[in-house]
């Protein structure tokens, strides 16, 4: 059994530890590239979304590498997402490939389903095993975030811009190789002194939060680096979603059957009061509970997804004014086209944020 996974971001590096830790024989794909556009969009359907067309990308490019098991999500609910891997299927088969797809789903029971998932793909390990691999896998999650925050806070004030984008690039491999919790921790305190390290400016920086729909929020592919590209412009980035974070929240949360992002949701209540798939309800949420920590708010969002769709259409009304840039992401989606929105609104943030103390909401 030679089994494979999509890259979402930096996730493929957590889950890769959790099968080698077990005795799975992993294949990963190529790094995301203009190559695994061309093959998402030459066989997926033209209306679905960028993480239905990268996943299934990445699929093609690791089947033709000889994988022959695919660990691939499900779910419930109003977003598509729960049966996009009926249709990859569907397609990986006519283009002639044999495979097994297992899955695991993200609405609920999603720890026991993730777990064994694992089990099937193990050489007979037990279930001790099979949770301290995932903890292990947690672990490298964990470190990764918490690397990619402190790059992001670093990057704005660098007085030698890309310093912390290489030392960044440098710990992500670092990472990767790291075979035990010694390693990992010896990784994490080298590249964080690193970081620290760094000449930095005194001018403020921005302070900007980015929310959305929780592919396109992880994979810098997916949205044209726009994390590193508001840090060339002096603005410090935030996430509302790190892989880390909603794996731990959905583990605890979703075991004790409670709702892991009550506050977020209260917070959006008066405005949208139930979920509407995806990661919407979520994303007003965190503009509600967001005012006056930021400077501005960019929203990402898959193009045609219905869900992100309905969170920026509530935004502009809200009474919580942070400025919004909305960016929709597709394979037709310009990084040049990005870069130039994002300089005006940086800009439009400095020239008017004092006078207006933030009373700004834009969708450019």
């Amino acid at each position: 059994m030679l089994v494979t996974f999509p890259h979402i971001g930096n996730a493929y590096i957590g889950v890769k530890a959790m099968c080698h830790n077990i005795g799975a024989d992993v294949i990963i794909p190529p790094k995301t590239t203009s190559l695994t556009m061309s093959l998402a969009t030459k066989y997926s359907p033209e209306g679905v979304c960028i993480p239905f067309k990268l996943n299934l990308g990445n699929m093609i490019q690791a089947l033709e590498m000889g994988a022959d098991t695919i660990l691939n999500v499900t779910g419930h609910g109003t977003c598509r997402m729960g049966y996009y891997f009926k249709v990859q299927e569907l397609i990986l088969r006519d283009m002639g490939f044999n495979f097994k797809m297992l899955l695991t789903g993200l609405s609920e029971n999603k720890f026991q389903s993730f777990l064994s998932m694992l089990k099937r793909v193990s050489h007979n390990a037990s279930w001790l095993q099979i949770f301290r691999a995932f903890q292990f896998g947690v672990a490298k999650m964990t470190a990764l975030d918490d690397i990619e925050i402190m790059t992001n806070k670093i990057r704005a004030m660098e007085k030698k811009k890309g310093t912390a984008t290489g030392i960044y690039r440098q710990a992500i491999n670092a990472i990767d190789n790291a075979a035990d919790y010694s390693g990992l921790r010896r990784v994490v305190d080298t590249y964080e002194e690193k970081l620290g390290s760094i000449a930095r400016n005194d001018k403020p920086p921005l302070k900007i939060l980015v929310v959305g729909e929780i592919y396109v929020v992880l994979d810098p592919y997916a949205n044209m680096d726009v994390e590193l590209e508001l840090g060339k412009l002096g603005a410090m980035t935030t996430r509302s979603l790190y892989l880390s974070r909603w794996v731990k929240s959905s583990i605890v949360w979703g075991m004790l059957k409670r709702d892991q992002w009550h506050e977020v949701h209260r917070a959006a209540r008066p405005y949208l009061k139930r979920d509407v798939g995806g990661d919407g309800w979520e994303t007003v949420g965190e503009k509600a509970i967001s005012v006056g920590k930021y400077d501005g708010i960019v929203h990402l969002a898959p193009f045609t997804c219905m869900p992100e769709g309905t969170a920026q259409n509530i935004m502009p009304s809200m009474k919580e004014k942070t400025p919004v840039l909305a960016i929709y992401c597709d394979e037709q989606t310009s990084k040049a086209g990005v870069i130039t929105r994002l300089e005006a609104f940086t800009d439009m943030l400095r020239i008017h944020g004092a006078k207006s103390n933030g009373h700004i909401v834009t969708n450019l």
